[in-house]
């Protein structure tokens, strides 16, 4: 049975549960949510899984924090022996308008501090990217507050749809493959 380890990006703590920069645990928690199923602490991280058209998703929440995320990712590519093809990394894209998906096969970090350390803990940018658009809505030097901010009433309205369509892309990257994902879902 094929195995997928899908990685939600995100700081733990409810200081940071609804901020813009935590939408890879959002998705990740909206699936599990969708799957009937719960997150359980477990080594660098809180870890579920689920079945779906004969494939297996290990959902991965990190627990080292954002910028310490490539320990957790190697530890449970490492213990599932999962192959760096069926990994996904979920994370905040600033560059991008808020709720569009863009996912790649690789990439650089662009920036992203939790991808550096990936790149960095796994010797390698050869990984699929499933970038959430948070756009940059921001003034001048207040990236940071707008990152680490809480999504506005009007983002909150739209987030709902867009978790839907994140969790379909999701299992379509375990069950289609990455191009028809590209394909089907970048842009939306």
């Amino acid at each position: 049975m094929k195995k997928y380890l899908i990685v939600g990006l995100g700081n733990i703590g409810e200081k940071y549960k609804e901020t813009r920069h935590n939408i890879g645990f959002k998705i990740v928690d909206y699936l599990a949510k969708d799957e009937n199923i719960s997150f359980e602490t477990d080594k660098l991280g809180d870890v579920c899984s689920f079945r779906f058209k004969g494939r297996t998703f290990i959902l991965l929440k990190p627990n080292t924090y954002m910028n310490l995320s490539g320990k957790a990712v190697k530890y449970w590519m490492d213990k599932e022996k999962i192959p760096l093809e069926n990994v996904l990394i979920i994370l905040d894209d600033l560059n991008i308008e808020f709720g569009t998906i863009r996912i790649k096969g690789k990439g650089s970090h662009g920036g992203h501090n939790g991808l550096k350390d990936i790149n960095d803990k796994l010797n390698t940018q050869q990984y699929t990217r499933f970038r959430f658009g948070i756009s940059n809505n921001y003034s001048k030097g207040r990236q940071v507050d707008y990152v680490l901010g809480e999504w506005s009433k009007e983002e909150q309205s739209i987030l709902i749809e867009k978790l839907e369509t994140s969790a379909q892309a999701i299992r379509s990257f375990g069950t289609a493959g990455l191009a028809n994902t590209m394909n089907s879902f970048n842009g939306k």
